[in-house]
């Protein structure tokens, strides 16, 4: 740049992760729980009205919501109705902290989440003699969860659809009647970063846990913090069941939303400042500060977020398997990028709102880019593009994240159109009115 530019200054919204796990984990708190910070969007208010049917108490006063938790008092005598709507968190974090209740639950979803799977769940607390009564489709929501609680105090659980089974377990394991042990199974592990988060999230209300990992085939117990990626049978977590403390909790920005903000950064014709981002955040979607940096973008650190440059970005091999949400983002800027992209293990977001490999393959190569669809990623090749007065129709496939990923073409001057723009309400209400104002 011949002279300073002047940034844009966004504020990053709130974590829907650590949104979801703070309504959780004050429920299962004794006593009342002040929360700021609490991302507002349709996955949210999902959760919050699960929880409200479950007894929960939760009202809002000046932005804080005050959560009057019910300890371990998650008994239930006659049928729960849970409109899950299509949150995948929701229906997967609350289901495994039912687990550990006792009660029917009637989990009912809305659209894709009526496709997407939750076995990997029922497989993991089969032995318990919990039991899935699937309505519909084999595997998938709506079903009917009968519990009686906890039966023996170790569980193997899988991570190669999600790692929200594990985290959905460890909230169950705080109403057992005995410490539990949670161990990792199956082939791979996906996502660990969010078991982190749920774990941080516990600590802050006082539960008591302990992570071991293998070492010259002894598990010796390790800082939780130091996990950064790990292997089946590798890893095990045992949780201490208590009454949580009520606590207060602010929910900090969300690197998932703000990678499109940091790439607003990157395309565009001005540098972006997005605010309220912690540097030493456990969030996996962290990462993309990584990812900039190794496709040639200049990242600054500031006191409190990130500042990104236009630059002029090239292509690399990245493996997404620990933060998969980046995919849609990462995917577009590859695009943009004046060498190949290979994105690699992950296969499992084919079972996410959409199937997002093949939605991100469709719509990118409507801008004249070669995308190859592989089983566990996508191969991109960027072509010289000419956006500049373009227009082109985007479906959203109803995801929020494909949409929002692919409106990172507006900075190069392409007239984007959507389906169903409303979509990124699950996660971040006011995206174009943020875009619209960088624009």
């Amino acid at each position: 740049m011949a002279a300073k530019q002047e940034p844009i200054v966004l504020q990053a919204p709130s974590s829907k992760s650590l949104s979801h796990r703070a309504l959780l984990l004050a429920s299962l708190a004794k006593g009342i729980s002040q929360l700021d910070k609490v991302l507002v969007s349709e996955d949210i208010l999902r959760t919050r009205e699960c929880l409200q049917a479950l007894g929960v108490e939760i009202e809002e006063n000046s932005g804080v919501l005050r959560v009057k938790g019910k300890g371990r008092d998650f008994h239930f005598s006659s049928l729960v109705k849970l409109m899950g709507g299509e949150s995948g968190t929701t229906f997967r974090l609350l289901t495994g902290l039912l687990c550990g209740a006792r009660g029917e639950f009637l989990f009912l979803p809305q659209g894709r989440m009526q496709d997407r799977p939750m076995d990997g769940l029922e497989e993991a607390v089969q032995s318990q003699g919990i039991e899935f009564v699937y309505l519909e489709k084999p595997k998938c929501p709506p079903f009917i969860l009968k519990s009686k609680g906890f039966k023996s105090p170790r569980l193997e659980v899988s991570l190669e659809q999600s790692s929200q089974y594990f985290s959905g377990l460890i909230l169950g394991a705080l109403l057992a009647d005995f410490p539990l042990t949670l161990e990792v199974s199956g082939k791979k592990a996906l996502s660990w970063p969010y078991v982190g988060l749920t774990l941080e999230v516990l600590k802050h209300f006082g539960g008591k846990f302990k992570v071991e990992l293998k070492k010259e085939g002894t598990f010796t117990e390790v800082d939780f913090r130091e996990v950064k990626e790990i292997r089946p049978g590798e890893i095990r977590v045992t949780i201490f069941p208590q009454d949580l403390q009520p606590a207060f909790f602010t929910v900090e920005g969300d690197f998932s939303n703000a990678s499109y903000l940091l790439s607003f950064g990157a395309v565009g014709q001005k540098p972006v400042w997005v605010r309220n981002l912690k540097a030493d955040s456990l969030q996996g979607d962290k990462f993309i500060l990584e990812v900039l940096k190794r496709m040639g973008a200049k990242v600054e650190a500031k006191e409190d977020g990130f500042l990104v440059f236009p630059s002029r970005l090239k292509g690399i091999e990245v493996d997404l398997g620990l933060c998969p949400d980046l995919v849609p983002t990462v995917a577009v800027l590859a695009s943009l990028a004046t060498t190949p992209s290979k994105i690699s293990n992950v296969a499992h977001l084919r079972l996410k709102e959409s199937d997002r490999l093949l939605a991100m393959a469709t719509e990118i190569a409507k801008v004249g880019c070669r995308v190859d669809l592989k089983e566990d990623g996508l191969e991109i090749f960027p072509q010289e593009l000419e956006l500049a007065g373009k227009e082109v129709e985007f479906c959203t496939y109803n995801d929020h994240r494909v949409a929002m990923s692919l409106s990172l073409y507006s900075l190069r001057g392409l007239k984007a159109r959507f389906d169903n723009p409303k979509c990124v309400a699950k996660s971040f209400p006011d995206f174009f009115q943020v875009l619209a104002q960088v624009l």
